[in-house]
């Protein structure tokens, strides 16, 4: 959950690390293709490159290695992602060290908050943790190079600045911060959250950073079923200027608010392994819908 501006300075939270993510590793430029097609999908493609076209009997012998083929077959080879999962779970024991302020270009915020959680407890930390790992899972499966912003579930941080500066230094394709909010009971759906021009870093990649949030808006709402947010944004598409994520961005970047956890019918969602791998599959498909469409 991001705070608002109005909101009382939350707890903060954020750390930098970045990783790279594995995925199941595929025998031969067959498989993967499959493969990719299959998991985020589309239809599987024959030995050929045609679906549903036979071998050639004629082919003639390539001295590509089947690594090099591998590597063409992936539809974001030589991409570069940075995933940001929300918050940590250990941000509510340092509330000294997340309250301590950053600088995020055109004004100071804590370092980051402790998130938000459905009634019965699950929390924004440990949801943001888990789309993240299938994420990027799904991602590096399809040939993309994939980094996350934390490397554990049990600490506290990285501060915000530090969060945007992992994607900066990785001069990511794309960036996406994944987060879930936490408004009033009565209120539900998601939305994504994008920067604007402030006169700062984000300035040169706003125009990217509102197609990449388009992308992910649609891919999200086609693949989850999940309804816009009802009470914030225009068609679940909401921008921000207070954000030190995006402020700090000299690469695409996004925030999405996966659903409202304090709603019951969005909480049912949030806690459910089966649906939240159903999250990672769309956000993935509107990312690389995003690095694979033409500028």
């Amino acid at each position: 959950m991001i705070r608002r501006p109005l909101a009382a300075a939350a707890l903060a939270l954020c750390g930098v690390g970045a990783v790279a993510c594995g995925g199941a590793e595929v025998s031969d430029s067959k498989a993967a293709a499959s493969g990719s097609a299959t998991r985020l999908g589309r239809p599987a493609a024959t030995q050929d490159g045609a679906a549903g076209t036979a071998p050639s009997e004629t082919a003639v012998p390539t001295t590509r290695t089947a690594a090099a083929s591998e590597t063409e077959a992936l539809p974001l080879a030589g991409k570069v992602v940075v995933i940001d999962p929300g918050h940590n779970g250990g941000n509510f024991r340092h509330t000294k060290e997340i309250n301590q302020l950053v600088g995020i270009s055109n004004q100071k915020k804590a370092c980051d908050t402790t998130g938000t959680s459905t009634n019965d407890g699950y929390t924004e930390a440990a949801f943001t943790w888990d789309v993240s790992n299938r994420l990027a899972k799904l991602l590096k499966a399809e040939g993309a190079t994939v980094k996350l912003t934390r490397t554990r579930s049990t600490e506290w941080g990285p501060c915000i600045n530090q969060r945007a500066a992992v994607g900066n230094k990785a001069k990511a394709d794309a960036a996406i911060s994944v987060h879930g909010d936490g408004a009033a009971a009565n209120l539900r759906g998601f939305h994504i959250i994008m920067p604007k021009k402030i006169g700062g870093p984000v300035d040169p990649v706003v125009k990217d950073s509102a197609r990449l949030g388009a992308n992910v808006r649609d891919a999200f709402h086609s693949g989850t079923g999940l309804p816009y947010s009802n009470y914030i944004g225009k068609q679940a598409l909401n921008y921000r200027s207070d954000l030190g994520g995006l402020n700090l961005s000299t690469v695409p970047k996004i925030f999405i608010e996966c659903g409202n956890m304090r709603n019951a019918k969005d909480a049912a969602r949030f806690k459910d392994s089966a649906f939240r791998a159903k999250m990672a599959r769309s956000l993935a498909k509107g990312l690389e819908n995003y690095l694979t469409s033409a500028r």
